[in-house]
């Protein structure tokens, strides 16, 4: 039975942030190995490019081919949707020279078999080819083809588990591009991006990731244990700013029967959760100065004791440490600990806010977000009005890729028929409005007040219309967040009647 031979391709989990070429390649050497092939290339199939585009396969000599759909025996694959066998006898006729010349390898047989959609927007679509080449011992056989048509049914699944399964449909856009599976963007400032992470991933160094909150820290920290030799281990993760600062340490370092009143057994803390892989510190920069220190130690020596313990452990872990504070401004202030500060950044990742990542990355993250939810919740057919996309880039996004995902999300979900419509944006009343006339006399329709009784009512209309949201305020208002606090504040004392305190 061919189910008995075939290998199980479900130990590849796309689940998470790892570098998909990788991950394709070890899948594509598994089919290379169980069909005594010699080399094996996977195609995707770039709609927006109307080609097939080798994304991993086993030839050194080139880094990507391309091809037109309906050139070579891959091509035709992508074409019919059938699969092709060519024997040595008449290899000569069907394989393309040209690849074999810019190669120097000689093609003698040929198998190839289409890789189908099963979603919703792509289903029996060919999506991929997956083609060996020069079977070991003779030619590719009907049984090497039922075999290999049962295993590409295995990676179209994982392709569609993918973040690639929303690049894989009719009508994409956008040239086929990846880098790590679920971090979309293909910008110049993403590429350094990836590029750090790939390095910081291959060795065994404290990584700092700093950006706005919802920029995506978490996942590229999650990329850096998934592409690490730590894989394998856990990844845990501690909320630095979600913790009160008395039950921090705790949380860390676990603590030993009798500790404090209630400690009834002893518990271990995240460290030593974390044992053989990685563990987070989101927020790193909220931690009180006291548990500062203990972190450096940790760092330091790799050990540490748990509360109310007398005895050293050792921690095999792997630091990735996040934040959207200033640090350097916090180390001036003495906030922040100096020689803390130097411990953690020995590879420092800046992650772009999303209006830092341009036109071309939010256009992206558009379409892979619509894409995701209208098959999450069951609306294939939605779509954007054209008046939507205008709108989405126009706006400055200051909850950066998570306020995106979250405006996409509850679009797909609230909108009453198949159109995704402007009024169904929660920013669209602002960036409708129109733009004031500052000659126009109706704006200054009051009593004659202070500039400072005027500025307050508007600061606080401001605050009012972004729901109390003062962050986005002070983006609205052009000031910081501290100049707004103070305008808030000064607003406040206007309003109390004198001898109150």
């Amino acid at each position: 039975m061919i189910s008995e031979s075939l290998p199980d391709l479900r130990e590849y989990r796309l689940d998470r942030p790892v570098e998909l070429d990788a991950v394709l390649l070890r899948i594509m050497d598994q089919v290379t190995r169980r069909l005594s092939a010699d080399r094996c290339t996977l195609y995707l199939v770039d709609h927006a490019r109307n080609e097939l585009v080798s994304r991993v396969g086993i030839l050194p000599e080139l880094a990507e081919i391309r091809l037109r759909i309906g050139e070579g025996v891959a091509g035709q694959v992508a074409a019919t949707g059938a699969g092709i066998r060519v024997s040595a006898s008449e290899g000569g006729a069907r394989i393309l020279k040209r690849i074999d010349a810019l190669t120097g390898y000689e093609t003698r047989n040929v198998l190839a078999v289409p890789v189908r959609g099963s979603q919703e927007a792509s289903r029996g679509v060919t999506v991929a080819v997956i083609q060996l080449l020069n079977k070991a011992d003779g030619d590719f056989d009907a049984e090497d083809e039922r075999l290999l048509d049962a295993l590409a049914v295995q990676v179209g699944a994982l392709l569609e588990a993918s973040s690639l399964g929303s690049q894989l449909h009719p009508g994409q856009r956008h040239p086929l591009a990846f880098r790590f599976n679920h971090i979309i963007g293909e910008s110049a400032a993403m590429q350094k991006v990836y590029d750090r992470t790939t390095r910081a991933a291959r060795a065994e160094v404290t990584v700092l990731v700093r950006g706005e909150s919802g920029s995506g820290k978490e996942l590229i920290a999650r990329a850096i244990h998934d592409n690490s030799e730590r894989r394998d281990g856990p990844f845990v993760k501690v909320d630095c700013a979600a913790l009160p600062e008395s039950l921090i340490e705790n949380e860390l370092f676990g603590h030993e029967k009798g500790a404090y009143t209630g400690a009834d057994r002893a518990r271990e803390g995240k460290v030593e959760t974390a044992q053989g892989g990685t563990l987070f510190l989101d927020e790193v920069g909220e931690l009180s100065l006291s548990v500062q220190g203990k972190l450096l130690r940790l760092l330091q020596d790799r050990a540490y004791l748990r509360v109310g313990g007398t005895r050293a452990r050792k921690a095999d872990v792997r630091f990735v440490c996040a934040t959207h504070r200033d640090l350097e401004t916090a180390v001036s202030r003495g906030t922040f600990r100096n020689d803390l500060y130097y411990r953690l950044r020995v590879v420092e990742i800046a992650l772009p806010s999303l209006r830092e990542r341009g036109g071309g990355d939010l256009d992206r993250l558009i379409d892979h977000f619509l894409f995701t939810f209208a098959q999450r919740h069951r609306r294939p057919r939605i779509h954007l009005a054209p008046e939507v996309r205008p709108l989405l880039h126009a706006w400055s996004w200051p909850g950066n890729v998570r306020e995106l995902e979250h405006c996409i999300e509850s679009a797909v979900v609230l909108a009453p028929g198949d159109v995704i419509t402007p009024d169904l944006l929660p920013f669209s009343e602002q960036l409708r409005a129109p733009a004031a006339d500052p000659s126009d006399p109706s704006l200054f329709i009051t009593d004659l007040r202070s500039l400072r009784e005027v500025e307050g009512a508007y600061v606080r209309h401001v605050l009012r219309l972004c729901e109390d949201n003062r962050s986005e305020a002070a983006r609205v208002l052009g000031i910081g967040r501290n100049t707004l606090l103070r305008k808030l504040k000064r607003a406040v004392a206007q309003d109390e009647p004198p001898g109150t305190t």
